[in-house]
């Protein structure tokens, strides 16, 4: 557990930025007259991301002078909760969960790994990247053993993942958040095991479902299983029992060699004529590849709009994650290359060294993940690189199929067929 006393060793004194300053008179706004107190964990908590994830005694300190605090009292209550630490911590602040499901599953390996890595718990290494403590759960026991680094949970661990995790941390390479195995939220690690004459066993080959990680930067990676009826009414603002959202699709039947792979587990949705409410445009869940420079730029456009209306409603400070979970749903991702080779996703027009290597990022590595990709996915890479409407305007899905089949891209200087005209899925 933390030490609940202050560090030894104190800054002279402490203060918000001008951005945190006006964030914090905002949430201390919230509360009536007299009642300002309630904010008091809100800015404790703001002081210490401020200060690098610790609170020293001037912030304390200021945090009473702004709501109108005995000392006292604020450190009564930065004192109570672990989620508040009192010393200075690493850069990467690891938080083992130590109760009994991750101790039945292994964090006893864990924390010898830790031990012998990074040292005793609350202590920062000397080049000032790790520290770790003990905590009580976390609350992700499906996925145990577990830990919270920073503000990220990293799940299903075992010494080597673990190992590699720490060293990919110290290296500054990307590392990938939530389950370290592949594990889709809390699902059985060999797949769903109940509703898969609905979802499938991989939980989107049925034909009701298709996996989109949810909100990957606030869980830490969490996935789970949506809907398609509802996914496409919550992109439209229909309630999900209107009766055009009732009719489950046919698979799809792509033909070509290699067509397979870009469909497998995809789902198209043709609902039928509506009655009473006017039907919307388009499908959030289709599959799109025979789309001619005409369509595609007035997806575009119409994609743009909508983006914009939607961040409209969200606040200033919005993390690319939340404006692209605000307009649709994150491809499901891998976490390697198959077989450790990716394709040349910079044949696709549109597509450079930055955007593959954010698209790896992503776990997107192959043509047959573009070319799988719904309105719903497009709309949420789109607005993630922060150019919405873009991937239509290229038709990146387009180009991703024709090469997926052993065709060329818009890049190509010869193309043999126009590249929405060719067969397949």
């Amino acid at each position: 557990m933390s030490v609940r006393r202050l560090a030894e060793k104190q800054p002279d004194s402490f203060e918000f930025t001008p951005e945190n300053k006006a964030w914090a008179e905002k949430e201390i706004a919230k509360y009536p007259p007299g009642r300002q107190a309630s904010a008091v964990i809100a800015l404790l908590w703001r002081a210490q991301k401020q200060n690098a994830y610790w609170l020293s005694k001037p912030a304390i300190e200021k945090v009473a002078q702004m709501l109108d605090m005995p000392k006292i009292r604020v450190l009564e209550v930065a004192t109570f909760y672990t989620m508040f630490n009192l010393e200075p911590v690493g850069r990467y602040y690891v938080q083992l969960c130590g109760t009994t499901p991750c101790v039945l599953r292994g964090a006893d390996d864990i924390k010898a790994l830790l031990r012998k890595r990074v040292g005793e718990p609350d202590r920062v290494t000397a080049d000032g990247l790790f520290s770790w403590s003990e905590v009580e759960c976390l609350g992700a026991c499906c996925n145990a053993p577990m830990v919270q680094i920073n503000d990220d949970y990293y799940e299903d661990l075992t010494a080597e993942n673990f190992a590699r995790l720490l060293d990919d941390l110290a290296a500054g390479r990307p590392v990938k958040k939530g389950s370290q195995i592949g594990r889709v939220s809390s699902e059985p690690v060999g797949g769903l095991s109940a509703l898969t004459t609905l979802y499938g066993a991989d939980g989107k080959s049925g034909a009701k479902g298709t996996l989109a990680p949810a909100n990957d930067s606030a869980a830490g990676g969490h996935a789970r299983l949506v809907d398609v009826n509802d996914a496409a009414a919550q992109a439209k603002d229909l309630p999900p029992s209107q009766p055009q959202f009732q009719a489950l699709a046919q698979p799809s039947s792509p033909t070509g060699p290699s067509a397979s792979a870009a469909a497998q587990g995809a789902q198209t949705q043709t609902p039928p004529p509506a009655t009473g409410d006017a039907l919307p445009t388009e499908d959030v869940t289709a599959h799109l590849v025979h789309v001619d420079e005409k369509a595609a730029q007035a997806r575009a456009e119409a994609e743009e709009a909508q983006v914009k209306a939607e961040l409209a409603k969200l606040p200033s400070d919005a993390t690319p994650e939340q404006k692209a979970n605000a307009v649709g749903a994150r491809p499901a991702g891998l976490r390697a290359p198959r077989e450790g080779t990716a394709d040349n996703l910079q044949r696709i027009k549109g597509v450079g060294p930055i955007n593959e290597k954010r698209l790896h990022e992503l776990g997107v590595f192959h043509f047959d993940q573009i070319a799988a990709w719904t309105l719903s996915e497009i709309r949420w890479v789109g607005t993630y690189l922060a150019f919405p409407g873009r991937i239509h305007r290229e038709r990146w899905v387009a180009q991703a199929s024709n090469l997926l089949e052993g065709g060329t891209s818009a890049k190509d200087r010869e193309v043999p067929a126009p590249i929405d005209e060719k067969s397949g899925a």
